[in-house]
């Protein structure tokens, strides 16, 4: 084993980052056997130096994170600060001055992914980021190493827990958004500005990675059609069970049939109660991946908080100082592939629209007629009425968002339309 450290420097030391600094610290013994060298946490960038960070020398605390990135012995930079700025010039930068980074930001990586890549190549560094995607489960690793060699067609999966603890309370006990988001916040699983994770923002940018690693092409931010979950309500996970189903807020990366286009989205959906991902309770993540050789593979586990996201971070450490200790580096951007990414009106999928409409005879013709004007086929349709007021559920058979849109825009000017109460995707077949 070779007796010099390998000088790590950490920027950030919140929840993940102590839980960072923590582990190397406990676990240096073994952090060092599985390394082949030992790691030494040379320096801690942070806003707040007067803040008592128990386990950490004071001495290694700075708020000038330029100059520890700039020092020249540093090894591995480890990113845990979040946001676009200062983060993504401290890694650039710490390429620069001869260091390998590992990286827990998904909003910078979806939005300058390419840009990350292309400078960690360009100076011969590595660029990890496990951690950026559904906190401890192993899941970038397995889309960009282990399933090298496949053809992967789709990644369907709940990527976020506060979004998927609040459906979960609404789903197992009837209650309402707002009261469910009221004990999310309670309970520590949402921030007291949730917008990041209900308006699916969060899951948006995990998407994007994924999407770009599972089919190597450069998929943006931008590129990911989003939708949140706070207009959900209970009358929706009611259609639901009637139907046999649940309903997550998903994150859906598909290729095309033909091959030729990939397609990222993130939206509700109702699921049939038989996938395994219906299962998924609390504020766990499960991210259901289907390839062509492999077949359907399922991973699950805690999505976030401390401990999880610092055990990607710490695994793609031990990974990072073994390339540095042989002089290799890991898989940078693969996106050979280039393939367009196709808009959210090209989507072809399952709908559960649920209308209120007059009850009197004659309406489900006209409902029926406006579907089929669409190109749109109708599976299944149930209707309840009382008093002159009906509600109407249609189910259809696999549509384009672009001819469902069309469809629903025709039927609130149908007289016997008094509103489109919700629409719902259902995925998961």
């Amino acid at each position: 084993m070779r007796t010099r450290p390998l000088k790590v420097a950490l920027l950030g030391c919140g929840v993940v980052g102590s839980e960072v600094a923590r582990i190397m610290t406990t676990h240096a013994d073994d952090l060092a056997a599985r390394i082949g060298a030992p790691v030494e946490l040379a320096g801690v960038a942070v806003r707040r130096p007067d803040k008592v960070r128990e386990g950490i020398d004071p001495s290694l605390v700075t708020t000038d994170a330029t100059a520890l990135v700039k020092r020249g012995d540093i090894d591995v930079v480890v990113e845990v600060i979040g946001g676009i700025e200062p983060a993504r010039t401290l890694i650039t930068t710490a390429f620069e001055h001869g260091a390998s980074v590992v990286s827990a930001n998904k909003a910078l990586l979806a939005q300058d992914g390419a840009a990350l890549h292309a400078a960690a190549d360009e100076n011969g560094k590595d660029l990890y980021y496990e951690a950026a995607v559904a906190g401890a489960i192993p899941l970038i690793r397995p889309l960009r190493e282990s399933l090298a060699g496949d053809k992967v067609n789709r990644v369907l999966g709940i990527v976020n827990g506060t979004t998927n603890f609040i459906l979960d309370k609404m789903d197992s006990t009837g209650a309402g958004y707002q009261e469910a988001l009221d004990e999310a916040t309670a309970l520590g699983y949402a921030e007291a500005d949730p917008t990041a994770d209900v308006e699916g923002f969060d899951a948006a940018a995990k998407a994007a990675i994924l999407a770009g690693i599972a089919f190597h092409t450069r998929v943006r931010l931008d590129d990911v059609y989003r939708e949140g979950m706070t207009e959900v309500t209970a009358a929706d996970f009611a259609s639901a069970k009637e139907m046999g189903c649940t309903i997550k807020l998903l994150a859906i990366c598909e290729r095309a049939v033909d091959g030729a286009s990939v397609t990222a989205r993130v939206h509700p959906a109702m699921i049939p109660l038989s996938h395994p991902l219906a299962s998924v309770r609390g504020a766990y993540n499960a991210v259901f991946v289907e390839s062509d050789a492999a077949g359907q593979l399922m991973f699950y586990g805690p999505g976030a908080g401390g401990s999880p996201t610092a055990s990607a971070v710490l695994g793609d450490l031990v990974a990072v100082c073994r390339n540095r200790l042989s002089g290799a580096t890991g898989p940078g951007e693969s996106a050979y592939a280039a393939l367009p990414v196709s808009p959210m009106g090209d989507v072809v999928t399952r709908y559960h629209i649920s209308l209120d409409v007059a009850d009197k005879p004659g309406v489900l013709a006209q409902v029926a007629t406006v579907f089929a004007e669409h190109g749109v086929s109708i599976d299944t349709v149930r209707q309840q009425g009382k008093d002159g007021e009906a509600s109407l559920v249609v189910v259809t058979h696999r549509a384009s968002d672009a001819a469902l849109g069309g469809t629903v825009e025709a039927l609130r000017k149908l007289d016997t339309v008094r509103g489109v109460a919700s629409i719902m995707r259902v995925e998961g077949e």
